[in-house]
């Protein structure tokens, strides 16, 4: 052929195909959306961010503990770890105790809520006798258990508070007895202004707001109408501006909010000092362990104020960071309680979350000026073992709950464990072997036994 060499006919070449067109970065955002949406809509989902968040918790607020504590425990002549070891012994009592809490049946979380009623009070009756309570920073609100180990009683009374308000209503609603106000109010509200009252007497105004929430929220899960919910309300807010009034020192918090100097006779000392940790820790903070405020500047740097430090430390990234897995465990909890049927862990799952996210709330709004000061530590981060114990087994509570879900179930019991498996000899494949590898799934042995032979 002319125009060859080779005497082959020329190869011609295909016509081009048009380039497909990418798809619009909406079609690829939607499908991000779907995705996360059925991420989130997962039977484990919750109960991932449980388990996960509130350990990240923990273990992030040990380190910031050991990180603030050093200078106030070298202050006082003792060793530098000091505060940091009995935090890390508080935690390993508190993993015992979620531990324990996530593996018990829903009737033995009823059966123990008025026993844990009736320690409560009666430990915090036991505060007001002299001798045996304690006063720290103004509040007599402490027991002494022997040598440097305290007891806070109050943060035993909102948990007895969580699960004896829950089963209460969840025997009202079984009854029926829900829609009529007085079952709702009595003997909820009382028992509840007992605990106040109690917790009053000692003068801690921050563990009282915090009761105070988790009341509304388990009338507000029991369907308390409007003017039921103003009622109660109204009471509370008129008690509390009493309280206020009538002491200087929670006068001069109140006047402390937003504030940016110091003021007459350095009344909002700390308030200004955790805004001066915050403002100098930038995006990414001025690394671990280098705070200035913490020696000796800032109050309280290892409790109440631990979130100061770790903007101050970790930056804008960490406290966000810190937001983030509050706002993951606090997700967590509400759709527990909006997916279950069972009315007792809709309320004591509505009540553990209003618990954590009212105290996580009124401690970072103090640090940051939005709110006086409280004197509440943030849970899971703060120094505090009293506080920490019966937080971590509310957190067991949560975690329980979530298992218990029926989706939830479902998915425990199909997943399979990586090892333990027996390996047939022989051939890769396992067929020389006489003996087979051993089936651990429990929903798959189930499955073979009801099979009949015939079937195979």
């Amino acid at each position: 052929m002319p125009g060859s060499r080779t005497r082959r006919p020329p190869v011609q070449r295909a016509v081009g195909r048009p380039a497909a067109a990418r798809p619009p970065r909406q079609d690829s955002a939607r499908r991000l959306v779907i995705r996360a949406r059925k991420a989130w809509d997962r039977p484990l989902t919750a109960y991932y961010l449980v388990l996960g968040g509130s350990l990240l918790i923990t273990v992030l607020g040990l380190v910031m503990v050991y990180s603030a504590s050093q200078i106030t425990a070298l202050q006082m002549a003792l060793p530098g770890s000091y505060f940091f070891r009995k935090q890390l012994l508080a935690a390993v009592i508190g993993s015992g105790l979620l531990f324990a809490a996530s593996r018990m049946p829903v009737k033995l979380h009823r059966a123990l809520a008025y026993p844990i009623l009736a320690g409560a009070v009666f430990l915090m009756a036991l505060v007001q006798v002299p001798g045996i309570g304690m006063s720290v920073n103004g509040n007599q609100n402490w027991i002494s258990v022997g040598g440097s180990f305290q007891i806070q009683p109050s943060e035993i009374g909102k948990l007895a508070l969580v699960l004896w308000g829950a089963d209460l209503l969840a025997r009202k609603q079984e009854r029926k007895l829900l829609t009529q106000w007085k079952h709702m109010l009595v003997p909820l509200v009382p028992a509840a202004f007992i605990l106040l009252g109690l917790i009053m007497l000692g003068g801690d105004m921050g563990t009282a707001m915090i009761l105070t929430a988790i009341l509304f929220g388990l009338l507000w899960l029991a369907g308390a109408p409007t003017r039921l919910f103003v009622g109660v309300l109204s009471i509370a807010s008129a008690i509390g501006a009493l309280l206020i009034k009538t002491s200087p020192n929670r006068m001069d918090r109140l006047a402390c909010i937003g504030a940016t100097d110091l003021g007459p006779g350095g009344t909002c000392w700390q308030a200004v000092h955790g805004i001066y940790a915050l403002a100098s820790g930038g995006i990414f903070g001025s690394g671990l362990g280098a705070s200035v405020e913490k020696w000796g500047q800032l109050p309280e740097a290892h409790t109440d104020f631990i979130f100061a430090v770790t903007g101050e430390e970790l930056g804008l990234a960490g406290t966000l960071s810190v937001l983030a897995l509050f706002a993951a465990l606090g997700y967590a909890g509400i759709r527990v309680a909006g997916r279950t049927e069972d009315p007792f862990v809709r309320y004591a799952a509505g009540g553990v979350t209003t618990w954590i996210t009212a105290q996580a709330v009124i401690n970072i709004g103090a640090v940051l000026g939005l709110l006086p000061i409280a004197g509440v530590p943030l849970p899971l981060f703060s120094y505090g073992g009293s506080a920490l114990l019966p937080t971590m087994f509310a957190i067991g509570l949560l975690i329980a709950f979530a298992r218990d879900e029926p989706g939830a179930r479902a998915a425990l019991a199909m997943r399979q464990p990586r090892f333990g498996r027996k390996r047939a000899g022989g051939s890769a494949s396992g067929r020389g072997s006489d003996r087979g590898p051993r089936r651990w799934n429990t929903m798959r042995r189930r499955a073979s036994a009801a099979r009949s032979s015939g079937e195979r």
